[in-house]
C-alpha cells in the first residue's frame, strides 16, 4: 500500500486577473499558505503557464518547478480539459465549445480539432519535461446528444461514434506512450466517456492501450447515482488521478437526475464544497489506499453556494484529515511466527515433530 499524496489544488477555478491569482508565483504562494503541497495546472491559462514553451524547453520547465519549490509546492499534473473536449465535438455544440479554442480556429471545426489534438500532444511532451507521469483531460463527445434512446437510435450509431472517438485518440495516446505519461480521462457527463460502461467501450476499441487511464471524481457519480465505491473496485488498476470534489443529490417530486433545466442552485443534484455534500470520502480514501493508489488527492472546487476563497481555506485541512498513512506492517505482526519454510511445514504436519 501507498500513502496518498496531498493536499493539492486544481488552479483552474481560482486563476483570475487580480493578485494573487494572476501569476503562478503568486498563486503558488497563496496555495502554500493555505496548506496545499501541490498544484494542478490548467495548461490553457497563459497567466499561469505557457504550454508550447513547456513542450519545447526543459529550461522553462526547470524554472517553473523552481518557482513552485521556493514556496514548498510542486506540480501534480497538467490539465487539458478544455482542449481534450475539442478533440471530438458534435455539431450541436459547435458554437458553445468554440470559445475553448484559439481564436484563429473558431468557426472551423476541422481546424479546431487539429488544434486540440496538437495541444494535447504538446501537454504529453510538457509533462515529460516537467517530470510528470500523469495528465488530466476530457474525451470529448460525439454520441452525447443521443444519450436517451428516444427517438430510437439507428442501429450502430453509438458503435460508430466510439469507433471514431478511439480513432481520434489512438495517435494522441501513442504520443503519451512515447513521453512516458498516462492520459487520465475524467469520467464526466457531456463526454462520451461518462461512466464505467462507456470507458470499457472506449478502451476495447483502443486495444487496452496502456496510456488510457482514469481520473476519478466521485461528484459526477453522485449526480448520476452510480456506486463510486464499487467503481474503484472495478477500475482501480486504471485510476491514476483523483479529484476530491463533493456533491449532493436530493430528488423530489418535481425533478431528479436530469435537473429539470434548473440553475445549479435549484437542481436536485449539485456540486458542493468539501464536507458539505454526501460523498463518502472516508470510504474512498480507504479504497484507494487499499489498492495502492500513489497519486495526489487534488481538490477541485465547484460549489454554487460557498465562496471559492472559503472552499479553498477549508479544502486543505479536509483532505489532510482523510489521507491515510499506509501501514508498513501488519497490525498482528507482534504475534507472528517464524517465516522459516521448515517451521511452516512443521506447523502443517509435513515435517517430523509437526502437528499430526
Amino acid at each position: 500500500m501507498k500513502t496518498i499524496k496531498g493536499p493539492a489544488i486544481f488552479l483552474a477555478q481560482f486563476a483570475a486577473d487580480q493578485a494573487p491569482f494572476d501569476t503562478l508565483d503568486a498563486i503558488a504562494k497563496w496555495a502554500a499558505a493555505l496548506g496545499y503541497k501541490g498544484v494542478q495546472i490548467p495548461s490553457w491559462d497563459l497567466r499561469l503557464f505557457d504550454l508550447k514553451k513547456a513542450a519545447e524547453s526543459k529550461a522553462y520547465c526547470d524554472d517553473l518547478r523552481g518557482t513552485l519549490q521556493k514556496h514548498g509546492v510542486e506540480i501534480t499534473e497538467l490539465s487539458t480539459h478544455l482542449q481534450g473536449q475539442l478533440v471530438a465535438v458534435h455539431p450541436a455544440y459547435d458554437s458553445l465549445f468554440d470559445g475553448f479554442a484559439a481564436e484563429s480556429v473558431r468557426g472551423n471545426p476541422a481546424a479546431r480539432q487539429a488544434w486540440a489534438t496538437e495541444q494535447v500532444c504538446l501537454a504529453a511532451k510538457a509533462s515529460r519535461n516537467l517530470g510528470l507521469t500523469h495528465h488530466a483531460t476530457f474525451s470529448g463527445g460525439l454520441a452525447w446528444p443521443y444519450l436517451y434512446p428516444w427517438p430510437p437510435r439507428p442501429a450502430g450509431l453509438v458503435e460508430a461514434a466510439f469507433d471514431e472517438l478511439a480513432k481520434r485518440w489512438k495517435p494522441i495516446l501513442d504520443v503519451f506512450e512515447d513521453s512516458g505519461v498516462d492520459a487520465c480521462f475524467e469520467v464526466h457527463p457531456s463526454e462520451d466517456i461518462h461512466d464505467g460502461a462507456t470507458f470499457e467501450m472506449f478502451l476495447e476499441r483502443l486495444g487496452g492501450h496502456p496510456r488510457c487511464n482514469l481520473l476519478f471524481d466521485p461528484s459526477h457519480f453522485v449526480l448520476q447515482q452510480l456506486d463510486y465505491l464499487e467503481y474503484i473496485d472495478l477500475y482501480h488498476s486504471r485510476i491514476k488521478m483523483f479529484h476530491v470534489k463533493d456533491a449532493e443529490f436530493h430528488p423530489t417530486g418535481r425533478q431528479g437526475t436530469y435537473g429539470g433545466f434548473q440553475s445549479w442552485e435549484n437542481r436536485a443534484g449539485r456540486f458542493r464544497s468539501l464536507g458539505d455534500g454526501q460523498v463518502d470520502f472516508g470510504g474512498i480514501f480507504s479504497k484507494l489506499t487499499q489498492y495502492g493508489f500513489e497519486g495526489w488527492a487534488v481538490m477541485e472546487w465547484e460549489c454554487c453556494l460557498k465562496s471559492a476563497e472559503q472552499g479553498a481555506r477549508e479544502g486543505a485541512p479536509f483532505i489532510a484529515r482523510h489521507i491515510i498513512e499506509a501501514a508498513e506492517r501488519s497490525f498482528d505482526s507482534f504475534a507472528g511466527g517464524s517465516p522459516d519454510r521448515t517451521a511452516m511445514r512443521r506447523v502443517l504436519g509435513l515435517e517430523p515433530g509437526g502437528t499430526k
